[in-house]
């Protein structure tokens, strides 16, 4: 299938490795520029210039700690300044610290709120402008399997990353007229280093080794085994192109069947 993607420019956050990189290497691959953007300006630097190599799209690599307003506002301009303006988004971040509820002070819910709320408001704002004037486009935003099933021992992850969601549900509504869609990627787990940390930790809390950890994981996934990044880059495609024309405000998840829930 031809996504039609050839001369879109999308903006992809925390694009230097994991979810984020193979999000912006689909899209690359299917012919649209893309300008990413993650915090370290070497790891950014060296996505950019992987992701140029193998699609031989146009390629903004951009430092940015997408918790700071400023930042984003900077990659923004210098996205525009670029390619123009900007037909695509996919907001991500990194993942907050992964410890319970209870274990967390003001600042450290502040913090998390910037990170995984506003910076996909702030981004939103700043792009949304830009797609109306090209006539529409489209949002997805990466989310978590705990915007479905809390995950223990990720609080900030549970309660902040389902305010995005329903920032994304109540978006779709209010840009539809714009013809902007808007919708939520849920990845179960997607081998990535951010999941690695999160095994070893708990490997630790039950005094079992990763191998063990990794085991026990796999046992609750029905197709039995971790997703690749590549899997997860792919469904962002598709949702951020015209072939998915008419889905908006949906929550799709790319879990191997791992979330249990019927809706």
């Amino acid at each position: 299938m031809d996504l039609n993607l050839k001369g879109k420019t999308a903006m992809v956050g925390g694009a230097s490795k994991g979810l984020g990189f193979a999000v912006a290497r689909a899209l690359a691959l299917e012919g649209a520029q893309v300008s990413i953007a993650s915090r370290g300006r070497d790891a950014v630097s060296a996505a950019g210039e992987k992701i140029k190599k193998e699609s031989g799209v146009r390629v903004l690599a951009h430092a940015a700690d997408l918790s700071d307003a400023e930042a984003i506002g900077r990659w923004h301009k210098a996205t525009v300044d670029t390619f123009g303006g900007v037909d695509l988004l996919f907001t991500n971040t990194g993942g907050p610290p992964a410890v319970a509820a209870q274990t967390f002070d003001d600042a450290a819910w502040r913090s998390g709120f910037d990170l995984l709320v506003l910076s996909a408001i702030r981004a939103v704002r700043l792009v949304v402008p830009s797609m109306q004037a090209r006539g529409g486009g489209a949002i997805l935003m990466g989310t978590s399997s705990s915007v479905k099933e809390p995950i223990a021992n990720l609080a900030l992850s549970n309660v902040l990353r389902a305010s995005v969601a329903a920032l994304a549900k109540t978006l779709a509504i209010e840009l539809a007229p714009s013809r902007i869609r808007v919708n939520n990627l849920i990845p179960g787990r997607i081998e990535t280093d951010r999941l690695r940390q999160l095994d070893d930790i708990s490997a630790k809390r039950a005094g079992i080794s990763a191998d063990e950890q990794q085991k026990r994981a796999v046992a609750t996934i029905p197709l039995g085994r971790y997703g690749n990044p590549d899997e997860f880059g792919r469904v962002a495609a598709f949702l951020l192109s015209d072939a998915a024309a008419y889905i908006t405000g949906a929550s799709i998840q790319v879990d191997g069947g791992l979330i249990k829930g019927v809706l």
